[in-house]
């Protein structure tokens, strides 16, 4: 933590990391990174012993894994954020799991940010030290307000007589005259005061005054200054009145004060509230009540107000592609853009839109930042639809020009979609909805346009439902099949199983799986065509082992939510019984996010699955950063190395680099390694020459019928045909004479 009195830009000490994982080689890994990069690291491998830690050593900021045994670390932040003296120690959460849920239950556990697992530390660099950064200026506000409150409460800063009907009737105390810019020695009378004060606010205060003396009330305002030589102060006054002994007002007496550092102070907080941090355009809470506003507005007025939606496109390639650090930069550069295309007003501010002009609500227009790589442009009074069309034209042709980041130079364009009040909706989820309904018309036809709401363009949630419709039908239809993409042993030249994967034939269209699947998911019919496709799965199995007697297993992909289901074994068992076919005929894989998103709930079913011969491959190994110390405790037999770094294998080090790390760790831990995604002869080759002979890929076959996949193997496997088999024959041979 910073020491009291250390200043900002003075922080001379070794930052300290307390560094929280019960992985170890992640925990090296990333002690080392951060010990490069100037960081003192604590390192511990549980959440009870950080907290332990914690009572002898305080970290400058805490870097705490999300999923680790016993205490996991959304507990540990909990009790860390209930332990006296940590309640602002910043937290950053590691994680592998960037779904939404994941994100929110780090923030509500307390943790100031959170970080995606992954090997690029410089960006893990610049986001610790945006949290010590942050933390010290918080630090500071926190305590310019605490000295600013005890010093009015204790240390009153000057103090004033007004005495009615007495010459030289205003007198001001020498502790007084320093609040306002003048020696122990110097003359001021009212008539002084008020030529500081600005025009608008003298008359502001004056009729204020006036008022307090007629009612004999208390005096309490703030009162800005410029004092004589140009300083912009803002001034604490409190008065009340004194009384004669006959009841009548002699006069008042009060106080003043120079709160003009507590007034820039609440003014910064305001502005963390209602601002985006990032952009400094208003935030989604500020944009909330700027339309609401603007609705109530145009009730009154009858006019329209226009609501436009603003997303970039693919936005995520750039974030991907540069890294999050240019990401940010993209969206600072949009948003200065953008808030040149409306009238934007950064002074309207809860409270302030009342008493004001008919016309005020003018001043609520403004860009927006909505989250993410989405913005919203409120325009509080429109004539029609072209208005808007208009403003969204402005917003198109704004980003045309190309934007410097990351040392790259990046063309991004954007989907605008606008809704008008009254027409589109009444409220402002009405408007926001149907903007997004709009803006996804845009994306769907080609991006880089704008579209105005209508309801035909809601015709794609009626598509949507008649599509989920037919999915409930596709089963009893027998319309969902399944087609076999065979895993290839290259040294033997064999297929040495299949992965069964689904398709839906819907009448002579052949659905691909990325069009239904995530349907079918969100409905939860992906359980009943999972549960078809087991069964499909030991039927074919029990063919092939009568045909040319297949031995091996067929894989089927399972979401983790069947995993979770009791009864997940006694199914298998029903499906393998009713064709004579041994359990190990059916392997079943799991994605390594869906793996870990569900770790203790999936963990029972995968045990009691390994008890009776079936067996467990995780698939897309590589993209999920599990953790190593649940990989030696699961039942698992086979990985699959994921096609993104096969994909760059023999052009860039490091995806060799990482497989190389995958076969070894696998080796180590008894696992079975394939590679998926192998399209090319020298991917095989390389991912031969690493010590990786089962493969998987459109070098081989593209998934294929059953009666297909009997062909392939008839016609070129068998017959060793194919170019692959040649070449890895020349592989096998070249290894064999380096053997002897």
């Amino acid at each position: 933590m910073l020491p009291p009195g250390q200043a900002l830009d003075d922080l001379t000490h070794q930052p300290r990391v307390l560094l929280v994982d019960d992985d170890e080689v992640n925990l090296l890994l990333t002690a080392a990174a951060l010990r490069e990069r100037g960081f003192d690291v604590i390192e511990t491998n549980s959440g009870s012993d950080a907290l332990a830690q914690l009572s002898t050593r305080t970290p400058d900021v805490v870097v705490l894994d999300a999923l680790m045994p016993e205490l996991d670390g959304f507990e540990t932040c909990s009790l860390l954020r209930a332990t006296p003296g940590f309640e602002s120690l910043p937290v950053l959460m590691l994680t592998g799991l960037d779904d939404e849920a994941s994100i929110n239950r780090a923030y509500q556990a307390g943790a100031t940010d959170f970080f995606v697992k992954s090997p690029q530390w410089s960006l893990l660099e610049g986001r610790l030290r945006y949290l010590l950064r942050s933390s010290r200026t918080r630090l500071e506000l926190e305590r310019s307000k605490a000295k600013l409150a005890r010093a009015q409460d204790l240390a009153r800063m000057g103090s004033f007589e007004w005495r009615r009907g007495v010459a030289a009737s205003f007198m001001i105390s020498a502790e007084g005259l320093r609040v306002f810019g003048r020696g122990p020695q110097d003359r001021l009378d009212f008539v002084g005061v008020m030529r500081m004060v600005p025009h608008d606010d003298r008359h502001v205060f004056l009729r204020l005054l006036r008022d307090v003396i007629a009612h004999t009330s208390v005096l309490v305002t703030d009162l800005p200054l410029t004092l004589p030589d140009g300083r912009q102060r803002v001034v604490h006054i409190e008065a009340e009145p004194e009384f004669n002994e006959q009841g009548g007002v002699n006069g008042y007496t009060g106080i003043l004060q120079d709160v003009t550092d507590r007034r820039q102070a609440e003014d910064r907080i305001r502005q963390l509230a209602h601002f985006d941090a990032l952009t400094g355009l208003p935030n989604r809470r500020q944009l909330i009540w700027r339309v609401e506003r603007a609705i109530e507005s145009a009730r009154r007025g009858g006019h329209e107000v226009g609501l436009l939606l603003i997303d970039l496109d693919r936005f995520k390639v750039i974030n991907d592609t540069l890294g999050h650090a240019a990401g940010d930069e993209l969206l600072v550069e949009v948003g200065r853009r953008l808030r040149g295309c409306v009238r934007h007003s950064d002074q309207i501010m809860e409270g302030v839109l009342e008493g004001l002009s008919n016309r005020s609500h003018r001043g609520l227009e403004a860009v927006g930042r909505l989250g993410g790589d989405e913005f919203v442009a409120l325009l509080p009074e429109v004539t029609d639809e072209r208005d808007a069309e208009r403003v969204a034209q402005r917003v198109l042709d704004s980003l045309r020009e190309p934007i410097f980041v990351g040392g790259q130079e990046c063309f991004v364009t954007a989907s605008v979609g606008i809704a008008l009040y009254p027409r589109d909706g009444q409220t402002m989820a009405d408007l926001l909805r149907n903007s997004d309904v709009a803006m996804y018309a845009v994306k769907s036809q080609g991006r880089n346009a704008s579209a105005v709401y209508s309801p035909q363009l809601a015709g794609h949630g009626k598509q949507k439902l008649e599509l989920e419709s037919a999915l409930h039908k596709a089963l009893e239809r027998n319309e969902i099949v399944l087609h076999y993409q065979p895993k290839i042993d290259v040294r033997a030249a064999r297929m040495v199983g299949a992965e069964a994967l689904m398709r839906w034939q819907r009448g002579n269209v052949l659905v691909p799986p990325a069009d239904f699947i995530p349907l079918a998911e969100e409905t939860g019919l992906i359980v009943p065509l999972s549960e078809w496709a087991l069964k499909e799965a030991a039927r074919q199995a029990k063919l092939w082992s009568l045909q040319f007697g297949f031995s091996d297993s067929i894989a089927v992909n399972l979401p983790s939510r069947l995993f979770e289901r009791t009864d997940l074994v006694e199914h298998i068992h029903q499906c393998v019984s009713a064709y004579g076919v041994p359990h190990r005929s059916i392997q079943l894989e799991i994605t390594e996010n869906n793996l870990m998103k569900d770790l203790q709930n999936v963990i029972p079913s995968l045990h009691r699955l390994n008890e009776v011969g079936v067996e467990i491959s995780i698939d897309d190994f590589g993209t999920g950063y599990s953790s190593l110390a649940y990989l030696t405790t699961l039942p698992i037999s086979e990985v699959k190395v994921d096609r993104t770094f096969v994909r760059d294998l023999g052009i860039t080090p490091q995806s060799s680099a990482v497989v190389t790390a995958i076969i070894a760790l696998a080796r180590a831990l008894g696992l079975r390694v394939i590679a998926e995604g192998v399209e090319t002869l020298r991917q095989m080759e390389v991912l031969h020459r690493l010590g990786c002979s089962l493969m998987q890929g459109f070098l081989f076959s593209k998934p294929l019928p059953a009666d297909e996949l009997e062909r392939w193997i008839a016609q070129t496997v068998l017959p060793r045909k194919a170019p692959w088999i040649t070449q890895a024959d020349g592989s096998n041979d070249l290894a064999s004479l380096g053997h002897r």
